[in-house]
C-alpha cells in the first residue's frame, strides 16, 4: 500500500502544473460568467437541512411567494444551527428562536396534535413560515422585492418598512436582508451553472506550499502549534489569504456557498465527508479539490497534509466558495 501511495504521489504531483494552469484559467475567466444561481429556487440542496427537519422545511417553505425552503432553512440555521433546544440570554427558545411573546401571538400547531411547542420543531418550523408570510402580508403593498420587504419587516418592523417604501435605512437591517438572502444560496439545489471562485489558485497553492506538514487536532497553523493544521484548519487558513473569513469547523463552512455536483467540480471547491448523508450538520472532514478525482488535505493524527482520492463512500458534497457566501455565515452556530 505504500509503495503504491508513493507511486500515486509522484503520478499526482507531476500532474499538478496542469491542474494549476486549469485553476489559473479559473481565475482569470471567473469575473466574465454569469451565476447559475438564482432567486426563487424551490428545493434544498441535499443534506444541507438535517433529514429530520428536511420535510417539514420543504413543505412549509412553500408557504406563501416571499419565502421558499431555502430561505426558511437559512433563517433557521442562522437562529440556531437547527438546534432545536437552543435558547438565548435573550429567552429566545426552539429552532426558530421564538422569544415567548411572540410564541404566544404567532405559534401555530403545525403538527395538528393539539398543541403548540416552542421546543417542537413540527411546531416551530411552520410558526416560523407562518409568521414569515404574515410579515409579508403587512408590507405586501411597499414597492419593490417581497422577500427583501418581508426580512426587513422581521428584522425592523413593518411599520418601518412601510413609512421608507421598502427596506429601511438601517444598516443592521440591510446587512440582516443581505445575509439571508445570500445564505439561502447555499441551502438551494442550484438550477444552473455554479461559478467558478476566483480565489481558487490562490487558495490551493497555499495548500500545496503545506503538502508534507504533521497533522494537529484543533491546529490552524499558529506559531506555537508549529505551522500545523487540522482538515478545517488548512482550509480556512487557505481562503483567509485572499480574504476569504471562513467558520472554525467543516460542518459550518459547507454553507460558505453553493454546491456544484461531483461533475461540475473544479479546483479550488471545497469537499466534505461524513458518516451521515442526509445530514450536513453531521460532516467530519473537509478537503480542497485539486482536480483529477483528487484533494489536499489534513486527514488525521498521525498523517501528513497530502492528496487524498475524494471518490469514497463517505463523500457528501462540495461547496464553490464565495465572499459573499462567506460574509453571510455567522461564525458560532
Amino acid at each position: 500500500m505504500r509503495k503504491a501511495w508513493i507511486v500515486a504521489s509522484v503520478a499526482i504531483s507531476s500532474a499538478l502544473a496542469f491542474v494549476m494552469l486549469l485553476v489559473v484559467g479559473v481565475y482569470l475567466v471567473a469575473g466574465n460568467l454569469v451565476s447559475g444561481v438564482g432567486g426563487g429556487a424551490k428545493s434544498l440542496a441535499k443534506g444541507s437541512v438535517p433529514a429530520a427537519y428536511a420535510a417539514t422545511v420543504q413543505k412549509w417553505g412553500n408557504l406563501c411567494p416571499a419565502i421558499s425552503p431555502a430561505l426558511l432553512a437559512a433563517q433557521l440555521y442562522q437562529e440556531s444551527g437547527f438546534n432545536p433546544r437552543a435558547q438565548s440570554h435573550a429567552a429566545a427558545q426552539g429552532i426558530a428562536q421564538f422569544i415567548p411573546g411572540t410564541w404566544a401571538s404567532h405559534g401555530i400547531d403545525g403538527d395538528g396534535d393539539g398543541d403548540r411547542d416552542v421546543w417542537d420543531p413540527k411546531d416551530a418550523i411552520p410558526s416560523a413560515a407562518s409568521y414569515d408570510c404574515e410579515l409579508a402580508s403587512y408590507v405586501k403593498k411597499v414597492g419593490g422585492n417581497p422577500t427583501e420587504n418581508m426580512l426587513a419587516a422581521y428584522n425592523a418592523g413593518a411599520y418601518a418598512v412601510i413609512k421608507y417604501g421598502g427596506v429601511p435605512p438601517y444598516s443592521e437591517t440591510r446587512n440582516y436582508v443581505k445575509r439571508i438572502t445570500t445564505l439561502a444560496e447555499s441551502f438551494a439545489a442550484p438550477v444552473g451553472r455554479v461559478d467558478p471562485s476566483e480565489q481558487a489558485a490562490a487558495a490551493i497553492e497555499y495548500a500545496q506550499k503545506k503538502l508534507g506538514t504533521p497533522y494537529l487536532w484543533g491546529g490552524t497553523g499558529t506559531a506555537e502549534q508549529g505551522g500545523r493544521f487540522d482538515c478545517s484548519g488548512l482550509t480556512q487558513a487557505a481562503y483567509e489569504t485572499v480574504g476569504i473569513k471562513l467558520p472554525r469547523v467543516a460542518n459550518d463552512q459547507y454553507n460558505a456557498g453553493p454546491h456544484p455536483s461531483r461533475d461540475e467540480l473544479l479546483p479550488g471547491d471545497l469537499v466534505f465527508f461524513s458518516d451521515d448523508l442526509t445530514n450536513s450538520r453531521a460532516i467530519r472532514h473537509v478537503g480542497i479539490y485539486v482536480g483529477g478525482g483528487y484533494m489536499i488535505d489534513a486527514p488525521r493524527t498521525g498523517a501528513v497534509i497530502r492528496f487524498d482520492p475524494i471518490d469514497t463512500p463517505d463523500y457528501f458534497g462540495a461547496t464553490r466558495v464565495t465572499e459573499d457566501g462567506a460574509k453571510a455565515l455567522p461564525m458560532t452556530v
